[in-house]
């Protein structure tokens, strides 16, 4: 092995200081002739500098870099070990990263079986892997491996005879690696990253066996809910126009079309084709393996050409009106035909977790990890905007707020002392509705309800409460906006902040790494979560600033197995049951085509629609998606029509066959029938009468009970603006300044 890459790649290596003069003499030579940057004078020292340090982008300072780096990893390592270290590194195509590991891919075995043929076949891929591999193209790598023994022969690194035997060799490769069952990128990287944490660079030598908690069919259901989620809010935006054109095609050009195409990477199953012929129904198509397909009319009405980022030119009449021949497009296939398609430039992600343990069961990080391996779940901070707006109304029931209290819904104009700028937060709809119940107000997502919400329990006292749920300090401006959602937060802190509502008021941590095993498959970990316990007693913590830090939210239970108890079970119980309201009659009602009724769940939609959510879940399973855009743009959609759509495929899929599943009902919850206007107890022959939940001792008419909107002065001493009560002629209402 080592005769024929040095033969192929760096035949001077043993004598040159890490850099040959002759050949980047000679690579500049061509460049000055050909004005083409064919030859790059490379030396294995070079690569491995490349490869260790710089990108593979060609460029003049690159270059520059690439040599003075070599000659220093030639001066401080011997050239063994630069060898070494070039030979385990060296991509060599179909996710092989050096020779043993393209020994085993291509040929099934360790690298000293090898055969001479074999050999030359793997020293001659560093070129072009993904493009002279015998799996991609035969008839190329047949000629590269004869071309690597030719030089093996030249320099006497082997005699004729078994020159003659290996070139009569036939091409013998074939793919013998694992099969990856379900794609998991983000998911196995953050795998990767915690394993290095605990282990170091061990985890890359040591044949560790890791077992994760991602459930296989709900990965495969998330991977597609996020595909055709993206794809279906991309293509509503309209057609953006080709990715590239090659010119007006001819039969002299149809070869080098399909190298090109061929050498175009495919992005989560969206593949390039270039268009050769068009007529008004449908489009004839290049793809990279030099077969046409035919896309039908229905597979591009949809592309109106977009003028700009929320203006849309009118519908196409032909296919002329979309395509032109020479245009390089992305294609999927749909039922027996074929789409048009497009590289969504927004992103989205989605996470499940189990609420009763904090199991990941699936994450996807965005629309395809090789475009982008930035896990938006974990690390993306994000503002969550009305998805928030759940644990500000569990802080006010904890307050002695009830489902029934009563607020106003008016208008709302706040001065900025700093700057002597004027606040008017407003509802979705533009309108105001007057005193609201606070079930109608979550159900609806009131801003302005949860914004005088937030006043009358006191920013301090939500801040510190709120972190029962998971949440940092640092993530909360204690300010008003918090009641809209103005926190950063990511969107795997989300999931886990709905879990607490989700499995009755038990805060959990999620974890992906269940155990792992040494290569003698002894178990060296395994994970110990801390379960929720709806039958254990231990009473929710007070709020205060001693005990609602980021990490210590509750004191620690008697059984250190169970998760700590963060809020009342009857707490918990009325937010969803609010929550199972915003799905039947409020903001997500699409999600009742699941036909559920064991689901509840949140919208979110951030100022200007910069973020889209919905958080959902059931006593099995929460679930979350996420829409928007890398650099904060506005994605001109709420999250019921961006994030929802997504989250009812993975849901629907996921709770295929499977009971409803609730909480039981806890104690000290009270149904008492109320006046839907004023929240009052009334009795059901009053007209106006609904039933309502109630947790002890918070009923209609106890004392403790709050109902009416007090002045903000009197609920907030804290807060300087000055409080006055104005009429509003468009509703009849007041507002407060």
């Amino acid at each position: 092995m080592i005769d024929a890459v040095l033969a192929t790649e760096d035949q001077r290596y043993f004598q040159h200081p890490g850099i040959d003069i002759p050949g980047l003499l000679r690579a500049t030579l061509k460049l000055i002739i050909t004005g083409k940057k064919e030859e790059g004078g490379s030396t294995i020292t070079m690569q491995v500098a490349r490869s260790f340090y710089l990108t593979r982008h060609k460029t003049f300072g690159r270059k520059l870099r690439e040599i003075l780096l070599a000659l220093k990893i030639d001066h401080r390592l011997s050239k063994q070990k630069i060898l070494e270290l070039y030979l385990n590194k060296i991509f060599l195509g179909n996710r092989a990263y050096g020779v043993a590991a393209a020994a085993d891919i291509y040929y099934g075995k360790p690298l000293n079986q090898l055969t001479l043929a074999e050999n030359a076949m793997l020293a001659g891929l560093p070129k072009a892997p993904s493009t002279l591999n015998p799996l991609a193209n035969p008839e190329a790598a047949h000629k590269r491996r004869d071309h690597v023994l030719n030089r093996m022969l030249e320099l006497g690194y082997i005699d004729k005879n078994a020159y003659d035997i290996a070139m009569k060799s036939p091409l013998n490769a074939s793919y013998h690696d694992l099969h990856t069952q379900i794609k998991a990128n983000y998911a196995a990287e953050l795998v990767r990253q915690q394993l290095e944490q605990m282990y170091g660079d061990t985890i890359y030598t040591d044949g560790f066996n890791v077992y994760t908690t991602i459930d296989s069919h709900l990965q495969s259901i998330a991977n597609q809910s996020v595909h055709d989620g993206l794809l279906t809010y991309d293509q509503r935006h309209g057609y953006r126009g080709p990715e590239q054109h090659l010119g007006d095609p001819n039969l002299n050009q149809l070869m080098g079309w399909k190298k090109k195409i061929h050498n175009i990477p495919i992005v989560n199953g969206l593949e390039p084709a270039a268009v050769l012929e068009l007529t008004d129904d449908d489009v004839t198509a290049l793809r990279g393996d030099g077969s046409l397909i035919t896309i039908p009319w229905k597979g591009l009405s949809w592309a109106r050409k977009q003028v700009d980022s929320d203006d849309l030119g009118p519908m196409p009449k032909t296919a002329d009106d979309v395509l032109t021949p020479g245009d390089v497009i992305r294609i999927v296939p749909s039922s027996s035909s074929w789409r048009l398609v497009q590289i969504p430039k927004s992103e989205a992600g989605m996470v499940a977790l189990n609420p009763e343990s904090g199991q990941i069961l699936a994450m996807v990080g965005g629309f395809d990890y090789q475009n982008s391996n930035f896990n938006r779940i974990t690390n993306a901070l994000r503002q969550p905007g009305s998805s928030f707006k759940p644990f500000i109304y569990s802080a006010a029931l904890e307050k002695g707020y009830t489902l029934a209290s009563v607020i106003n819904d008016a208008p709302i104009v706040i001065e900025n002392p700093s700057d002597n700028s004027l606040w008017r937060p407003q509802n979705d709809t533009g309108r105001f509705y007057g005193p609201t119940r606070l079930r109608e107000a979550l159900v609806h997502s009131r801003n302005l309800v949860s914004i005088r919400l937030l006043s009358q329990i006191g920013t301090h006292y939500a801040v510190n409460y709120a972190q029962r749920f998971g949440f940092s300090a640092s993530q909360l401006p204690p300010e008003l906006s918090l009641a809209l959602g103005t926190a950063n937060v990511t969107p795997l802190d989300m999931a886990t902040a709905y879990a607490v509502f989700a499995n009755g008021g038990f805060r959990v941590t999620p974890f992906i790494i269940d155990n792992i095993r040494n290569s003698q498959g002894q178990i060296i970990y395994q994970a110990k979560p801390l379960i929720a316990c709806p039958t254990c007693s231990e009473p929710a913590p007070p709020v205060d600033a001693k005990v609602a830090t980021a990490d210590k939210t509750a004191p620690t239970p008697q059984d250190t197995s169970h998760a700590p108890r963060v809020i009342s079970a009857q707490n918990a119980f009325l937010v969803t049951s609010a929550l199972h309201d915003v799905i039947q009659y409020g903001t997500a009602v699409e999600a009742r085509s699941l036909k559920r009724g064991d689901l509840a769940g949140k919208t979110g939609t951030t100022n200007n629609q910069v973020d889209a959510w919905f958080v959902g879940y059931n006593t099995d399973v929460v679930a979350l998606s996420w829409v928007g855009f890398d650099q904060p743009q506005s994605l001109h959609e709420y999250g019921a029509q961006a994030a929802l759509p997504m989250w009812i495929d993975f849901m629907q899929a996921a709770l295929k066959n499977k009971p409803e599943h609730t909480l039981p009902e806890p104690p000290n919850i009270t149904h008492i029938n109320v006046d839907r206007d004023t929240g009052l107890r009334t009795d059901a022959t009053d007209a106006s009468a609904i039933a309502e939940v109630f947790m002890e001792p918070y009923t209609p008419d106890s004392e403790k009970t709050h109902h009416y909107v007090k002045s903000l002065q009197q609920q907030d001493p804290s807060m300087q603006t000055t409080v006055t009560e104005t009429t509003t002629e468009d509703d009849g209402g007041t507002g407060i300044y």
